[in-house]
């Protein structure tokens, strides 16, 4: 039986950007938020990848010191995910913001102030809960309730700022949007959506961009939203 705790090297997610065959062993993020291929936990990110600590003691007083918030909120869990969209601050003025280079890695990009203060969620699905209201479940484990439930629908985007959560944008999931591509050949670019298809059937819906198309599973509408590093696709 594997640890909750741990994930042999060998057999974690390619999107990690770390080496495979140092050590056995890699911190496994907790349960939660993203799933284990969109997230990586804050040990190995500020370890690892940022280079801001030698050990995980070290991660640890980092932590319990308070200088690190993911999404505007103080976080104290080495093992707390921080996945695709995530704004992640270190200190007073390192923001970073989790995204998929073209290569499908996570990446860490520094982004401003003013970039740190919304994060861009897609939504998964949405269900009616007590009182008619609409719960509208995203894409990191968020739970938003709205009023109209009509208004929204499955793959539209919210822009919600940080750490307040409430949403400044109502990204609609159609023709002409741009998107971020999450999956497939052209993960880790821009492009504008031309038609989206929908099937009856079995298979995946389909989006269509200029000159190449995908599953709706591999886009992310953002909109006029900017991403660090990220370039729109020709």
């Amino acid at each position: 039986m594997g640890s909750p705790s741990h994930l042999k090297r060998l057999a974690m997610p390619r999107s990690w950007a770390l080496p495979r065959k140092t050590t056995v062993w890699v911190t496994r993020p907790k349960a939660g938020a993203h799933s284990l291929e969109y997230c990586m936990p804050l040990n190995v990110v500020i370890r690892d990848i940022l280079g801001l600590a030698r050990s995980t003691r070290e991660v640890r007083r980092i932590l319990h010191m308070g200088l690190v918030k993911v999404d505007g909120r103080i976080v104290k869990d080495v093992r707390r995910g921080v996945g695709l969209m995530d704004v992640l601050t270190i200190g007073d003025d390192d923001y970073r913001r989790c995204i998929l280079d073209a290569n499908g890695r996570l990446r860490y990009k520094p982004i401003s102030a003013d970039e740190a203060g919304f994060k861009v969620c897609r939504i998964e699905n949405k269900n009616t809960i007590k009182g008619g209201k609409t719960q509208l479940n995203l894409h990191d484990g968020r739970n938003i309730i709205v009023d109209d439930a009509s208004e929204y629908k499955t793959g539209d985007s919210l822009k919600l700022s940080l750490p307040s959560q409430q949403i400044e944008e109502h990204i609609v999931f159609g023709e002409g949007t741009r998107c971020y591509l999450i999956g497939g050949a052209h993960v880790g670019s821009l492009a504008d959506m031309t038609s989206y298809s929908v099937k009856r059937s079995s298979m995946p819906n389909e989006v269509e961009f200029d000159g190449f198309g995908t599953v709706v599973s591999n886009v992310f509408a953002v909109g006029s939203n900017p991403l660090p590093g990220v370039e729109v696709k020709a």
